[in-house]
């Protein structure tokens, strides 16, 4: 163990350290963001529900020269009870500074509920169960995506005030009857879920500004990771918005861990309930609103 772990882990007032939190960190942007958010925070909880990924991740950055202690946490972000002992854990361990919440499931992966249920409502459960920890200097991220953009996803009041409400009940149901039948395909669920997920970043950003919190949604673009690429291989428009990306190729995993650690950094104190693109600029290229 480093000298930093130690004096992390030997800190004799546990409030005093700072502690970090990545959701899908076993693989992708959210491990990329596991290890660029490493020397940020004292301790960083790396959040997966794929356990054995997420402790070998784990056990590789205890093993460099990595200012925080990394631990594991198993966990699916649907699980309410397991998100409250998330923040259990949070509050054992001190302050919490900065959370990416990287976690997330895309159209080949699952159905529409499943999408919603993963999505927006878990970013809204995780937010739930952090929200009394936030302080300030506190800042999250939650993934959201280029894609409502190229959808052109644009809710009218009444929808959108069913969408601004992911926890309440039957909410899978309301959002199929507001939206229409169509929502049921994966590949509209997605972009829906995703621009609820901006929605509730710039709502929650409103709800932790008096007590110094900050919150934004990041839009990745195309970028090059094993989930991306399973798209890709279902979705051959996947490369026509690649070629027709103005910087001409895919982005990488560690190119969007960097705007993430910008956007939760103190110098990026003032910046807050804003959704960040993040695609190379095809949205500029192809009109993406």
């Amino acid at each position: 163990m480093t000298t930093a772990h130690t004096a992390a882990t030997a800190a004799p007032a546990h409030t005093a350290r700072t502690v970090g939190i990545v959701t899908g960190a076993g693989r992708g942007m959210g491990e990329a963001c596991a290890r660029r958010l490493a020397d940020t925070v004292d301790v960083l909880l790396l959040v997966d529900r794929d356990e054995a990924g997420v402790t070998a991740v784990a056990d590789d950055l205890n093993a460099s020269t990595a200012r925080a202690v990394a631990q594991p946490f198993a966990l699916d972000v649907t699980d309410r009870d397991g998100l409250a002992g998330l923040a259990a854990r949070v509050a054992e361990l001190g302050t919490l500074r900065a959370v990416a919440h990287a976690a997330g499931i895309s159209p080949t992966m699952a159905d529409w509920r499943r999408i919603f249920e993963v999505d927006l409502i878990g970013t809204a459960l995780l937010a739930e169960a952090l929200r009394p920890l936030a302080t300030a200097g506190t800042a999250h991220v939650y993934f959201s995506s280029m894609s409502p953009l190229l959808a052109g996803v644009a809710p009218g009041p009444a929808v959108a005030e069913i969408l601004d409400d992911p926890l309440q009940e039957d909410f899978l149901d309301k959002i199929r009857e507001a939206v229409g039948p169509g929502i049921e395909e994966s590949t509209l669920a997605y972009p829906w879920a995703k621009h609820g997920v901006a929605r509730f970043a710039r709502k929650e950003a409103v709800r932790l500004g008096p007590v110094g919190g900050r919150v934004c949604s990041l839009a990745p673009g195309i970028i090059d990771t094993p989930q991306g690429r399973q798209e890709a291989a279902r979705h051959a428009s996947m490369q026509k918005l690649v070629d027709a990306t103005p910087l001409g190729r895919t982005g990488t995993s560690e190119e969007v861990a960097s705007v993430v650690a910008f956007i939760l950094s103190d110098e990026a104190s003032f910046l807050n309930g804003i959704d960040v693109l993040v695609d190379g600029g095809v949205c500029a290229a192809v009109g993406g609103r």
